[in-house]
């Protein structure tokens, strides 16, 4: 084990990293029970896709740990799976969906291997990398609200305010309540514990029934066969550039910034601010990616989740190896998911909308042509219900805007080229 992972030259030891990969697994095994509840909506079998899931974030996160030896863990990933269902799902079925993931995933693995990763991330806006994210959060928060009933549709102003006295509001209320109260007092795990309480008072509310015995939470899990290798890749030709690029774009700048961050948490980069071995992490992540769609979910990628683990001291593989294991043992869980109804991981997507709309922070809004780009970047994605039209739009008014203040020598020929592409997704696609 020493040979393998480096423990002491890395300063660690084996308890440190098995509490590390604990740690990681608490604060993101949420996604074991949002996952599937959110793709389900696309018709694909609820059973199927938690098997998906955690087979691919096991795996993935194994991969991870003996490619890299470093202490980051993969699963399907915020924001894509929302985009995946509500948005490509619902316009060109499941089946297209998962080949566009995988396209997604065959592009950004040539790209890893080739170090063209490292030119385009160079090439693309910081300014717009900030914007999607934030985009993404308040996407996703908007479909929490959405499916906990507190935001629903009314024929005179598109939205409009649920009924909060009805049971299902109430129940979302009281579980972002719950996840509020557990994030401020730094509990570990906070969202996982707080769908699970949440579906505690579901219980009470009389929204679910109570288990009738141990075979309603444990049990063997689902079998992948409604969705495995059910990715429609001739389907997936004649989507819109711009929508796959979109699973490529979040893909790959959300790993690299994930990693980044991460990776200083650790002390990992070099003087120069750069990972070591940041390409094979990717490829990692890029792989997870391909195998994510052939089993049967959405885009995997890395969790920023793995700063927990890093925070109790996690430095190696070792503790990815950990946490893979530990999304394996819930392969056995797999009843205790129908056990949830969506109210109770409603809260949860608004929640993780919170900590990913952060990065607005960092963008300059006192230069208008940073402003006015990363604005219609996070506008568009909620309102055109639309991460890819969201993107589109940024991508479009970033070279306009430099052109007209005549700071074009700012913008990347890529940029302008992409541009081009968004243009003719809007009109001529």
């Amino acid at each position: 084990m020493e040979r393998l992972f480096k423990l002491k030259e890395n300063k660690t030891d084996v308890r440190t990293e098995i509490i590390a990969g604990i740690t990681t697994f608490m604060t993101m095994a949420y996604i074991i029970f949002v996952n599937p509840d959110i793709l389900s909506s696309t018709g694909m079998d609820k059973g199927a896709v938690m098997t998906a899931t955690i087979v691919a974030a096991g795996l993935t996160t194994i991969l991870m740990g003996l490619l890299t030896n470093y202490p980051f863990a993969l699963a399907s990933g915020m924001g894509l799976n929302a985009f995946f269902a509500f948005v490509v799902a619902s316009e060109y079925g499941w089946q297209a969906a998962l080949g566009a993931v995988c396209i997604s995933g065959i592009v950004f693995t040539i790209l890893a291997v080739t170090r063209a990763i490292e030119y385009i991330d160079a090439a693309v806006p910081t300014t717009l990398k900030r914007a999607v994210a934030a985009g993404i959060g308040l996407f996703i928060a908007y479909i929490g609200l959405q499916n906990g009933g507190i935001i629903v549709s009314d024929p005179a102003t598109q939205v409009t305010l649920g009924n909060l006295t009805e049971p299902g509001p109430m129940l979302t209320l009281i579980g972002v309540l719950i996840i509020v109260v557990l994030m401020a007092r730094g509990v570990r795990g906070s969202i996982l514990i707080g769908i699970l309480l949440t579906t505690i008072v579901g219980f009470i509310m009389g929204i679910k029934e109570l288990p009738t015995g141990l075979g309603d939470i444990f049990g063997m899990p689902a079998s992948l066969a409604p969705i495995a290798l059910k990715l429609d890749l001739k389907a997936a030709l004649s989507i819109p550039f711009f929508v796959i690029f979109s699973f490529l774009f979040v893909d790959v700048f959300d790993t690299m910034g994930t990693l980044l961050g991460t990776g200083a948490r650790a002390g990992f980069l070099d003087e120069k601010g750069r990972l070591p071995l940041v390409n094979r992490a990717m490829l990692a992540d890029a792989i997870g990616t391909i195998g994510g769609a052939l089993l049967g979910t959405s885009t995997v990628t890395t969790y920023v989740e793995s700063t927990a683990g890093v925070s109790e001291g996690g430095r190696t593989g070792l503790t990815s190896i950990v946490t893979g294991l530990l999304f394996f043992l819930a392969l056995f869980i797999a009843p205790l998911a129908g056990l949830i109804p969506t109210e109770a991981t409603a809260p949860a997507l608004v929640i993780v909308g919170v900590l990913m709309v952060g990065g607005v922070m960092k963008i300059n809004f006192d230069d208008f042509t940073e402003a006015l780009p990363a604005f219609l970047t996070i506008l568009f994605m909620p309102l055109a219900y639309s991460i890819a039209d969201g993107i589109a739009f940024g991508f479009i008014a970033y070279p306009v805007v430099k052109l007209v203040s005549g700071r074009y020598k700012e913008v990347h020929w890529l940029v302008y080229l992409l541009a081009a592409v968004a243009l003719i997704h809007f009109f001529w696609a």
